[in-house]
């Protein structure tokens, strides 16, 4: 057994009696100064210990969700009309894919950007087969000239009304011409307008009568549409019953049509002509018409990780534009790359890098609205993206990784001969921003609070030595001095 006077031995804190021991002022001065600097000091290695801290570096991107990039958008075009927007992607390695429908959607709005509230259902346009009849024929006018006097006449005249939206200049029309009248004279023959009356085909030139055609949202020629009586007034719901017809334009295919249209005309009593038809299957040939000349286009795409192009423009391949009146102004509600940031990984971004997160989507709230007069014909809005990865690792979620895209955006307007378009020309970075939180030490932290408390206390002991001495030493001088 190790007695207790050897125990004694080796206490390296050997203390002094209290009766030996004499208090000044200036050391109780000292005191105070030295715990209040271990306080201070305690609290900034502690706030020290508990921030974030992190690594950047950058490295050549290695994305997890490989060669493709998801763009998610949310587009109000006030003057480019549902029927005819398409969303198109192209990149430098030839990839060109046209009207994409699966993963976008349109809905009607007004020039005010307010929705109707009705998605626009048109998804790809048919493919049209027959643009006219192959031989052309020595012909007279079979359809009625419409104009905005005698238009509404003739729309509640006739339980259904046909209209060929027309301009000379476009060869598409010119091709339809003689087939239409060619039908036009056939219809009249079986459904005489003043015996019948159940069906008429009329012409509007949109070049003449441009107030007309602008009121029923015509931005392609020909436009085909198909009016009913007395449903160009909204029902309960806000929807039109007129639709758009897309099939082959030879005079059979559009006699078969017409025929069609008849017989889907109640027979019970009239009063059936005016109920609500909502119902109408919408197939190849016959869609609804657009509600408005607007469009609001939201959805994503998927492209490669390649520069690119998104384009969103009036596109047909059976229709004509005249580009000096199509406008594509548009405000961007939302435009961002990569999958969509959830309210946990916005809050570990910001906890990790607070500077980040400003660019991710840097054109939401942009308006690119011009008032389309003639020195603001045939305008094509572009966009020059640049975009940059950023990836986080954090401690709090091991297993996951956050990965945001940041961009720039440089903007201008361009005057082309072509069809006005809007452009969105992205160019991905090949390198990325890697966001490492870096742990800290506990041990180091314990480390750090003895090294402050030790070190103050020690320093405090030495100044304190050193103004006691001084002080006995004055005092010595001035004893010397009296004797």
């Amino acid at each position: 057994m190790i007695s207790t006077t050897k125990l004694k031995s080796v206490d390296f804190y050997r203390k002094i009696p209290r009766d030996l021991t004499e208090a000044s002022l200036s050391g109780a001065g000292l005191s105070i100064i030295a715990a209040l600097s271990i306080m201070f000091l305690f609290g900034m290695e502690l706030n020290s210990y508990l921030s974030v801290s992190t690594s950047t570096s950058i490295i050549v991107d290695k994305s997890s969700d490989g060669e493709f990039l998801r763009i998610d958008f949310n587009l109000s075009f006030p003057a480019l009309s549902c029927e005819f927007a398409s969303v198109d992607v192209s990149d430098i390695l030839g990839t060109n894919r046209l009207n994409i429908t699966k993963t976008v959607r349109k809905f009607s709005i007004d020039p005010n950007l307010k929705p109707t509230g009705f998605e626009f259902h048109a998804g790809p346009l048919p493919i049209v087969n027959n643009h006219g009849d192959e031989v052309e024929e020595e012909h007279n006018e079979g359809s009625i000239s419409l104009n905005s006097d005698n238009f509404d006449k003739y729309t509640h005249q006739h339980p259904i009304l046909v209209v060929n939206f027309f301009a000379p200049w476009c060869s598409w029309s010119n091709r339809l011409k003689p087939s239409w009248e060619r039908a036009s004279r056939i219809m009249r023959q079986r459904y005489d307008p003043e015996m019948d009356g159940r069906i008429l085909l009329g012409k509007v030139d949109c070049t003449e009568e441009f107030d007309l055609c602008r009121r029923h949202h015509i931005q392609g020629y020909p436009s085909i549409r198909i009016f009913r009586k007395g449903t160009d007034i909204k029902d309960n719901h806000g929807h039109h019953d007129h639709e758009s017809y897309y099939g082959d334009r030879d005079s059979e295919s559009l006699v078969a049509a017409m025929e069609a249209l008849v017989r889907s005309l109640p027979t019970k009593s009239r009063t059936l002509e005016l109920e609500d038809k909502s119902d109408h299957t919408v197939n190849a040939v016959k869609r609804p018409a657009p509600l408005t000349s607007g469009c609001r286009i939201e959805g994503f795409v998927r492209v490669k990780r390649v520069p690119g192009n998104l384009i969103i423009s009036a596109h047909s391949g059976a229709h004509s534009f005249d580009a000096s009146l199509m406008n594509v102004s548009h405000f961007i509600s939302h435009f961002a790359f990569g999958k969509k940031l959830t309210h946990r990984m916005m809050s570990e971004l910001k906890r990790l890098a607070p500077h980040l997160g400003r660019n991710y989507d840097r054109l939401t709230g942009q308006s690119y609205i011009t008032d389309h007069d003639h020195a603001n014909a045939n305008v094509t809005i572009e966009h020059y993206l640049q975009i940059v990865k950023t990836e986080l690792v954090s401690t709090r979620y091991p297993q996951e990784v956050f990965e945001e895209y940041e961009y720039t955006a440089h903007s201008s307007l361009v005057h082309s001969v072509n069809v006005p378009i809007a452009k969105f020309h992205f160019e991905p970075s090949p390198m990325q921003v890697l966001v490492t939180e870096v742990p800290k030490s506990f041990s180091h932290f314990i480390t750090n609070v003895c090294a402050i408390i030790g070190g103050v206390f020690t320093v405090a002991g030495i100044l304190d030595s050193i103004l006691h001495n001084a002080i006995r030493l004055i005092k010595k001088v001035e004893l010397g001095k009296q004797f």
